[in-house]
């Protein structure tokens, strides 16, 4: 099933979402660094930094997921959309509250890394929805031109 936000029959949320999931993802390891690994001061910063950086790139990749969304019909692969949705939304706004906690945090404080690690966890969330959506719902995913039988898949 096709989505509306595509560019070239490739679905542009797909794209974007691996910006903020490899942000957050590094910003917890960034924090982990700093806490654990005895690293500079500078990893606290860096986790801070790429914390931000995803929290824009999220807001840049719902855009074409909402839109994506809005086209899909009713029935069970929009209440899973709807749920993947709501969990990333969710992350957005640990990752949001986790930003400006950090504003007034002294390096290395529990609190934001504790809340870094259980958005990580709600990502997975989402993403195993994501991942329904495409391998189980055809999602964004453009269905294959008949073959005769035995025939090889490329030309």
């Amino acid at each position: 099933m096709n989505t509306p936000a595509s560019i070239g029959r490739h679905p542009v949320h797909p794209m974007l979402v691996s910006l903020p999931i490899g942000l957050w993802t590094f910003s917890l390891v960034s924090d982990l660094v700093y806490r654990f690994g005895g690293g500079a001061e500078v990893w606290d910063s860096v986790a801070f930094y790429t914390l931000a950086g995803g929290v824009a790139g999220a807001l840049l990749a719902a855009v074409p997921g909402f839109i994506d969304l809005l086209a899909l019909p009713a029935g069970k692969v929009k209440k899973v959309a709807v749920a993947h949705m709501a969990a990333n939304l969710g992350a957005v706004v640990l990752f949001a509250v986790n930003l400006g906690l950090r504003l007034n945090a002294a390096p290395g404080a529990a609190v934001p890394v504790l809340l870094s690690a259980i958005g990580i966890a709600l990502l997975g969330v989402a993403g195993w929805l994501g991942g329904e959506l495409v391998y189980v719902h055809g999602v964004g995913v453009q269905p294959a031109p008949d073959r005769a039988p035995g025939s090889s898949p490329h030309p």
